[in-house]
């Protein structure tokens, strides 16, 4: 860890001249920060070189603001794919610039980026505290989403011309590298354009963010698929139940589902490779000891295993069906063995993306929200908020989007999944 590099410098528009209209009885000041890592060791590895430890800017209001809230106009998108609270954060922000600031121009431009250009012809909605009130008991998004990029040239012009000087990018990585690019491109055309992301990913995989918002619902979500499955499993004889949930790259939710409720039998992540036979072999001597079992496996888990077709409009590679794949290959393992099964096949996936936020979710979603408009009234551009040690806080999006935030095969969280499904380390 220690070996690692970081640099949580958050860059800003200029001089904070004026006083913040927060009635609030305590600011927080610029040079209060946390350490990045809570592991002694790790902190005095870096002692021992003579280096000060890497530590993040902590989030919330300032005294001093650089925008004046009477003139400033702020804008708000959606993008990618849905994800239970984007609703709770479009309204956490709404209510935040108008009754924390004075704010009366709130854009939700519509469709994702592709609303942040004046030649598509997809005129922004003025969202005020009335429009958003009840929008928080809906999953979704109000706003509409796409994927893929548009012309950061484009989107500036666009900004500009309706005299917007914060834009809230409420998106997963693709998102990130978006208001990444549109940042940059403000600040080239030299433009005072705050431009700060709030991550949206269900997989919660976006470094240096602790917890995503909708993760826990997610999970939430995910245990009652398991359940069913193994509700499915107990009966009949020889009863299989899989259960295919989201996660590309990162197995989180998978993970911590198995967790949640621990009648899973194998977790299959996609940080942790198995081979068909192995797979296979474990499964038929479960069920020759307990005669059910329950898989529950991420969707980007076995892609070597599986054909994948090219690339979405966001540039991700398009996933093979694992689900599909292992359902077929067990049916056909066990039917050439001469064994009768009764396997079901759930896959979640959409119903899960949809739900509205659970409570602690939605918590979340205003913290994340009001946070986000302190940063950005404060002056702080190109940065996303998030959770470290419990604490919010601002991290470069750059830094964020520099790599995918991974399940770690000797850590606490997959030594726990081993522990509690009892599947081999090992499936080779």
């Amino acid at each position: 860890m220690t070996g690692e590099s970081f640099d949580f410098t958050i860059e800003r528009l200029g001089e904070c001249r004026f006083p913040s209209p927060m009635p609030v009885g305590r600011f927080t000041g610029d040079s209060e920060r946390i350490l990045y890592h809570c592991r002694a060791e790790d902190i005095e590895g870096y002692r021992d070189r003579g280096l000060p430890p890497p530590t993040l800017e902590l989030a919330g209001p300032r005294e001093k603001i650089f925008f004046d809230p009477s003139s400033i106009a702020c804008g708000i998108v959606t993008c990618g794919g849905l994800c239970p609270g984007i609703n709770d954060v479009i309204r956490a922000v709404v209510l935040s610039l108008n009754h924390h600031y004075g704010v009366r121009k709130i854009y939700g431009f519509r469709y994702g980026y592709e609303g942040v250009v004046k030649r598509n012809g997809i005129a922004p909605l003025q969202l005020t505290p009335e429009s958003v009130a009840d929008i928080g008991d809906l999953g979704g998004t109000i706003l509409g989403s796409s994927r893929g990029p548009q012309d950061p040239v484009e989107m500036v012009e666009m900004l500009a011309e309706l005299e917007i000087g914060i834009l809230f990018a409420i998106g997963g990585d693709g998102t990130l590298k978006g208001a990444g690019a549109i940042s940059r491109e403000a600040r080239r055309q030299g433009k005072a354009i705050s431009v700060i992301g709030i991550p949206k990913t269900i997989d919660n995989d976006i470094s240096c963010v602790q917890n995503s918002f909708g993760f826990e619902t997610a999970v939430a979500e995910a245990q009652r698929a398991i359940y069913a499955a193994h509700t499915e499993a107990l009966g009949a004889r020889n009863g299989i139940g899989l259960v295919k949930l989201m996660g590309r790259d990162s197995g989180f939710i998978a993970a911590y589902a198995t967790l949640v409720e621990s009648a899973a039998n194998f977790c299959l992540v996609p940080e942790v490779p198995f081979t068909l036979p192995g797979f296979l072999s474990a499964l038929e001597q479960r069920l020759k000891r307990r005669g059910h079992a329950v898989v529950v496996v991420a969707e980007g888990a076995g892609q070597e295993l599986v054909q994948q077709g090219g690339r979405d409009a966001s540039g991700n590679v398009k996933l093979g069906d694992i689900g599909i794949f292992l359902r077929d290959a067990i049916k056909k393992h066990f039917a050439e063995s001469g064994s009768e099964i009764n396997l079901k096949y759930i896959d979640p996936s959409y119903i899960i993306r949809s739900q509205p936020a659970n409570a602690h979710d939605s918590a979340l979603c205003l913290l994340l929200g009001h946070s986000a408009v302190h940063a950005g009234m404060a002056g702080r551009t190109g940065m996303v908020v998030g959770v470290w040690n419990h604490q919010i806080t601002h991290v470069p999006i750059a830094l964020a989007t520099e790599k995918r935030k991974k399940i770690d095969q000797d850590g606490w969280l997959w030594c726990s999944v081993l522990a509690c499904t009892g599947q081999p380390a090992e499936m080779f």
